[in-house]
């Protein structure tokens, strides 16, 4: 996939394009069935497929002060993108410019002039332009002035709902990531890197490992069945696990992690820097204080001994 981060990162003869505009948090089933129709209608027309998304989110943008947590910040969002198959990603950064662009400009001078875009797919609910001024009925309207045609799509529905980002957010804020899962079409995901202070060296021998602060979302406080990926590329390892996102409030106040204990861990290169991913793939209970650390270890062994259940059912399905 093409990654470009500015109109005039564009090639000059990547040609027509058939497009789909959105901020794709969480690039759900909702935004993979609408980029299915634009790879299938490009592959129709001999063209080229583009998604056009924005960095940052233009409610960051628009609300500096916006708290909204992101499902997926832009590199895992560039990454789930490219698995899609479409050709090319162009990501406008949203500056004050581009806030302030009329949806008649930007139809004319971003969409047909700059990204010779002939044919746009959309959900029902889109707006663009200065203030959200137009909606997709507008943009069908410039579309048949200016030479591009439109194509809209009513919300995908799915467990007795709409298929949203904003849906998925709750779900998983919830710490029901099982049903997140089944609406983002893979298992939510943290990427990280190594808490800082934790002695990490060229070799690392206990099978517990901190996140660092990771300032997007999580799941709600409580322990998860979780699979950790340590490194990358050809040589990164999986290791199955247990992780607690809160406060440990056995220990007191004021001390929030994201702890995991590794079920099959071995000797592994671990730094400060090591790329990690946590994949959250069932809650096995919500967040307890408990009297007495020892009453905290066997609660654990408790939660390990679910965890293994789990694996062990998981991979008896995988392979049957």
């Amino acid at each position: 996939m093409i990654v470009c981060r500015h109109l005039e990162e564009v090639p000059n003869d990547v040609g027509a394009l058939v497009a789909t505009i959105g901020n794709f948090d969480g690039v759900h089933r909702g935004h993979q069935w609408v980029i299915a129709r634009v790879q299938a209608r490009a592959a129709e027309l001999g063209l080229r497929s583009a998604i056009v998304t924005f960095d940052p989110h233009p409610a960051r943008a628009l609300r500096p002060g916006e708290t909204r947590p992101m499902i997926t910040p832009l590199p895992r969002k560039l990454e789930l993108l490219a698995e899609t198959g479409v050709d090319a990603a162009i990501v406008l950064p949203f500056t004050e410019d581009l806030r302030r662009t009329s949806a008649r400009d930007f139809a004319g001078d971003v969409l047909r002039d700059r990204l010779k875009i002939v044919e746009l797919h959309e959900g029902e609910n889109f707006r663009f332009g200065f203030g959200a001024e137009a909606d997709v009925q507008t943009l069908t309207a410039l579309g048949a002035e200016l030479g591009f045609r439109v194509q809209a799509y009513a919300p995908e529905r799915l467990m007795g709902g709409v298929v949203s980002s904003s849906r998925i957010r709750e779900l998983v804020a919830a710490g029901e990531v099982s049903a997140a899962r089944r609406l983002l079409g893979w298992v939510f995901s943290v990427d990280s890197t190594p808490a800082s202070g934790r002695g990490y060296g060229t070799k690392y021998a206990v099978p517990t490992i901190n996140l660092a602060p990771y300032p997007e979302l999580l799941p709600a406080h409580g322990v998860y069945a979780t699979r950790l990926r340590v490194g990358s590329g050809a040589g990164a390892r999986w290791f199955e696990g247990v992780t607690n996102v809160g406060n440990r409030p056995t220990f007191g106040a004021d001390s929030f992690a994201v702890e995991s204990y590794l079920l099959d861990f071995e000797l592994v290169e671990l730094t400060e820097e090591t790329p990690l991913r946590l994949e959250f793939l069932k809650r096995l209970r919500g967040e307890q204080r408990w009297e007495s650390p020892e009453a905290l270890k066997a609660q654990i062994g408790r939660d390990v001994g679910r965890a293994q259940r789990f694996f062990t059912l998981r991979r008896g399905l995988r392979e049957s």
